[in-house]
């Protein structure tokens, strides 16, 4: 079992910042990858990026590289997504999830285990 807390969302500005952070526990040694989805009313659920715990290995969505930045702390037992400019199309939940087994990062459907979401809201 992984338990993870999502934390960090709130109602920016086009343009501004904003750090999310996804704490784990239990069993989040055994992880292959952490991933960050985002999920709008009407839409599906939508990969933004993902992390390996072994190496660090990276992957990001076209619609967020280049401004997002997923980054972990092993010994805080936590990933972070930095939002850099963003923007109103960026309003969402986002959620925390685990992958345990090795797969596809990107296909939520793989995901194990995830967190219950913080919502981010961008006003234009």
């Amino acid at each position: 079992q992984v338990q993870l807390v999502e934390s960090g969302g709130g109602l920016v500005q086009a343009g501004d910042s904003l750090r999310l952070s996804c704490s784990a526990s239990g069993r989040y040694f055994d992880t292959y990858v952490m991933g960050w989805f985002r999920q709008s009313p009407r839409k599906e659920r939508e990969f933004v990026a993902g992390i390996r715990w072994d190496n660090g290995m990276t992957y990001y969505s076209d619609s967020v590289k280049g401004r997002f930045t997923i980054s972990k702390d092993n010994a805080k037992k936590t990933v972070y997504l930095q939002m850099n400019s963003l923007k109103p199309e960026d309003t969402a939940g986002y959620y925390c999830a685990a992958l345990v087994a090795v797969g596809n990062p990107r296909n939520p459907k793989e995901y194990n285990y995830w967190g219950q979401g913080t919502q981010v809201t961008v006003a234009s």
